[in-house]
């Protein structure tokens, strides 16, 4: 191995543990950006107005995050994760700082789709880093671990928010991202080194072009559909029509380009091809429940929005336990094809529970439940990331990273409108016309000023409204577990795979060696 090759690797091993504390930190900015907004939106829309572009400041964030999320693997693998990883974190910080000091909707909406712009790379690459410098086998633990921070980011994202909101302002929700991504922009600039090698690369602009487009219109499509506009209505359908041809194309220009955004190849591997489809299935579940437990405990336990997030917790106990534990298993044994089918299993139980809940059902037992959906919901994005870095070459580390991020977003984003629309739709069937308003005004107010009889009625509708949605997601876990039977295992590998351009070099100066003795 060359001296340069040598300098580089060396000081990336002495600083590992730096690098993951920025990786860590990292991973909870892009979380946190998805969460914390949430509880604030009706404080920020008393003060800037516009109510109606109300969804947009979630949805902003959402659709330029997963846009961008591929693009940034492909990026990664091509000029390597440091300078990448530091251009995300800058423009994150720039949209958080235009955030803050938003004095409208419109202009908020905008800040918010720059600030996605970077969350999407933070949680891409940032995770891509750790398969540079630590080997499969031991990453496995890392990656439960950044499994764990995400849960967290779940609860303690709006708890945080309404926190800030009620106490200081909301513009402070987006200014606490600046120390800390500045934070996360030095060690990682200290920690982690350069890519050594300089090699010429033809950018699939195209690619680009066409990527951005198939899931700009996908997304819009999962986010409108049955909000802003009905699922069968124009604009709903061309979305989807657009984000069909603009695939096709992509598939078409992808077979031909040099350096593809999305290498076709990765459709052909077994363990990215499974692992995704089961992240995919679960990112609909997982953002299903997290959406609609909230709404149950507040209409139907009547409990405050603030301790509603508190009653998450023994969702976030089993999540966070779930996926270190099966961290901790991947890099004890090697193997993982063991623990999806489990975690699958336990998920697809965990929402049946919840599936079958009734007004008199004891707090307790929903605890349980949670508790069991956590359980099941951890090990799977850990082992998907893990099992997929492991499985791909070096080359493609990044943008088969970069997929796994993908599928789950989306799958998040179908899940939360699909199970929307069920919930809507036999909310309707329930009720009928039974609420004053014909349901317009459904919330806890409305609903504790309603004669005892009538309100009984509506709870109990309400109630059995939200079955199907739970057992819809039950469904899509016993899927992932059936899928899970097709994972071909390939052990964990214990060393770091060598760069290419290294692999070579060192060949070459063995050869030479071999020659001059």
């Amino acid at each position: 191995m060359s001296q340069a090759a040598q300098s580089a690797e060396e000081p990336q091993a002495q600083s590992v543990g730096l690098i993951i504390g920025a990786v860590a930190v990292t991973l909870l900015l892009a979380s946190l950006g998805q969460t914390i907004v949430s509880t604030a939106l009706p404080t920020i829309v008393s003060e800037l107005g516009g109510l109606e572009h109300l969804t947009w400041v979630v949805i902003a964030y959402l659709l330029s995050s997963t846009v961008v999320a591929p693009i940034y693997g492909k990026l990664g693998d091509l000029y390597g994760r440091k300078i990448v990883l530091q251009a995300a974190i800058v423009i994150f910080l720039i949209g958080a700082g235009l955030s803050a000091f938003a004095n409208s909707m419109n202009f908020l909406i905008f800040a918010r789709t720059v600030q996605g712009l970077g969350g999407g790379g933070l949680m891409v690459v940032a995770m891509t880093v750790v398969a540079d410098v630590i080997p499969p086998r031991q990453r496995g633990k890392i990656q439960g671990i950044f499994g764990a921070v995400f849960g967290v980011a779940t609860v303690v994202g709006p708890l945080l928010g309404g926190f800030i909101v009620e106490h200081l302002s909301w513009h402070w929700i987006f200014i606490i991202n600046l120390p800390l991504g500045l934070l996360a922009l030095v060690v990682i600039g200290f920690a982690l080194k350069p890519k050594v090698t300089r090699v010429a690369h033809q950018i699939d602009y195209m690619g680009f072009v066409l990527l951005t487009a198939a899931l700009s219109a996908f997304v819009l499509a999962t986010s409108l559909g049955g909000n802003t506009f009905p699922w069968f209505s124009v604009e709903i359908i061309g979305m989807v029509a657009l984000s069909a041809v603009a695939i096709i194309a992509f598939v078409w220009v992808e077979s031909r380009a040099a350096e593809p955004v999305l290498p076709l190849q990765l459709f052909r591997n077994n363990t990215f091809v499974v692992t995704n489809s089961v992240g995919f299935l679960v990112g609909m579940a997982m953002f299903g429940s997290i959406t609609f437990l909230p709404l149950y405990l507040q209409i139907a336990k009547g409990i405050s929005p603030t301790n509603s997030a508190f009653q998450l917790l023994p969702m976030m106990v089993g999540l966070i336990g779930a996926s270190t534990l099966s961290g901790f298993v991947m890099s004890r044994t090697g193997r993982y094809k063991l623990l999806p089918m489990l975690a699958s299993a336990v998920l697809f139980g965990g929402l049946l529970l919840l599936g079958m809940m009734q007004l008199d059902t004891p707090d307790w037992q929903i605890a349980l439940y949670m508790f069991v959906v956590g359980v099941g919901i951890g090990p799977i994005n850990s082992v998907s990331v893990t099992a997929t870095q492991n499985a791909v070459p070096r080359e493609l580390v990044g943008v088969a990273t970069a997929g796994s991020t993908l599928f789950r977003q989306i799958g998040g984003s179908i899940g939360v409108s699909v199970f929307g629309a069920i919930f809507s739709s036999g909310l309707a069937s329930q009720l009928g016309g039974t609420m004053p308003t014909g349901g317009g005004a459904f919330n806890a107010q409305a609903i504790q000023s309603l004669p005892e009889a009538v309100r009984a009625q509506v709870l109990e509708g309400f109630a059995t409204a939200l079955h199907p949605v739970f057992l819809t997601a039950a469904a899509a876990a016993l899927l992932a577990f059936g899928l899970t039977f097709l994972l071909r295992e390939i052990p964990l590998a214990t060393t770091l795979r060598k760069e290419p351009e290294a692999e070579i070099e060192a060949e070459e100066n063995a050869a030479a060696a071999a020659v001059g003795a």
